[in-house]
């Protein structure tokens, strides 16, 4: 029998002279509080019916920040070629695999990733509009992301009172925590077309349907604003719903896919908040608004994140690199493959096919 081949590879991301870290100034000054580490593994062995096919597989990384930090990270495969880039757009961190032969596709991706509970300091905000130039690339419109039109009327009705980008933030989140709702039928984390969402009055969703329309509303009103993707990694000191692992902190986190959202206010740097997880805990514990855990959790993420979760990128309609057949890309929070051009299910990781673990550290 013929032994596979395969590539190792051990990168200090961090270090790297390819990876660029995406840290701004004003988070790094945020202060670190409670300490979470997490063993991440994914695995691929990716299945098509033809087999012999070029076969190219783009994995999203974690960002490092100063609420993450990734150590020890590792990759083996039997690819004909293999990379970590983040040459693209958004500098998403991005480990790239081809395959030009038959046989079978094999990716083992391994690393320590610590996180740190995020707590903004709201009194820090100011009511400057002046924003650094790569923040304020965050208040540009996207194919998903529009700022005019329905968009722009229903956003300056929302804020009609408010005077200060803190005001509008807290005025947004408000509507949207009330008027949008989790629908478990979307597929994925959905789409998160928030033009659609709001011309044709679309307010059940998921993560990044809800996240994607707080920042259209924050954009269209001045506010820079993004969607961060990433996926969750353990329990929730709030609800399963919020994330889950067993009583070893192990944690299966194939579709645990999970997206959040940032804004920006001069002087507190970008602020955490979730506002589709509060939408999921109100369908997951059958609560209302008016329910203590509910005000709770609806009054914790608008500030801050429990950092059982890692973010990849913020990317949003960009375009990957190698250029896959596919451009530009939606959004970058699963792998994402193609054989011969044709492109891989991603929500359906049994299919394509990927698992992932996460051992916590206790």
């Amino acid at each position: 029998m013929q032994r596979r081949v395969f590539m190792k590879g051990c990168i200090a991301l961090g270090a790297s002279s390819v990876i660029l870290p995406q840290v701004s100034i004003l988070e790094a000054s945020e202060p670190k509080g409670k300490t979470r580490i997490f063993f991440v593994k994914n695995s691929y062995n990716l299945k098509h019916e033809n087999k012999n096919g070029l076969t190219k597989l783009w994995v999203p990384l974690p960002q490092e920040t100063s609420y993450q930090k990734v150590s020890d990270f590792k990759f083996s495969s039997n690819a004909t070629n293999a990379y970590v880039t983040d040459k693209n757009s958004y500098k998403a961190r991005t480990l790239y695999a081809e395959w030009k032969n038959g046989g079978e596709k094999l990716l083992e991706v391994t690393y320590t990733i610590t996180t740190y509970e995020r707590n903004a300091d709201l009194s820090k905000a100011t009511a400057s509009t002046k924003y650094p130039k790569d923040v304020a690339h965050y208040l540009k419109p996207t194919a998903h992301i529009p700022t005019s039109g329905k968009v722009k009327e229903l956003a300056l009705k929302i804020t009609e009172n408010s005077k200060t980008p803190l005001d509008k933030a807290k005025a947004i989140y408000a509507w949207v925590t009330e008027n949008m709702y989790r629908d478990n039928a979307v597929v994925g984390c959905g789409v998160g077309d928030a033009g659609k969402a709001i011309e044709q009055n679309i307010m059940g969703g998921k993560c990044t349907d809800i996240s994607s329309v707080f920042v259209a509303l924050l954009r269209s009103v001045g506010v820079p604003a993004r969607e961060i993707f990433g996926i969750r990694l353990g329990s929730s000191r709030y609800s399963k719903a919020c994330g889950s692992s067993d009583e070893k902190g192990l944690a299966k986190i194939t579709g645990g896919e999970h997206c959040r959202a940032e804004f920006y206010l001069d002087g507190a740097g970008w602020v955490p908040c979730d506002p589709a997880d509060v939408a999921k805990v109100i369908l997951t514990e059958k609560m209302t608004l008016n329910d203590p855990l509910v005000k709770e959790v609806r009054e914790y993420f608008f500030g801050n994140w429990e950092m059982n979760w890692m973010g990849y990128n913020t990317a949003r309609d960009f375009v990957l690199t190698p250029t896959p057949a596919q451009k530009p890309l939606n959004m970058f929070g699963y792998p994402y493959a193609e054989v011969e051009d044709e492109v891989l299910d991603y929500y359906a990781p049994a299919a394509f096919a990927y698992s992932f673990i996460s051992q916590e550290k206790l």
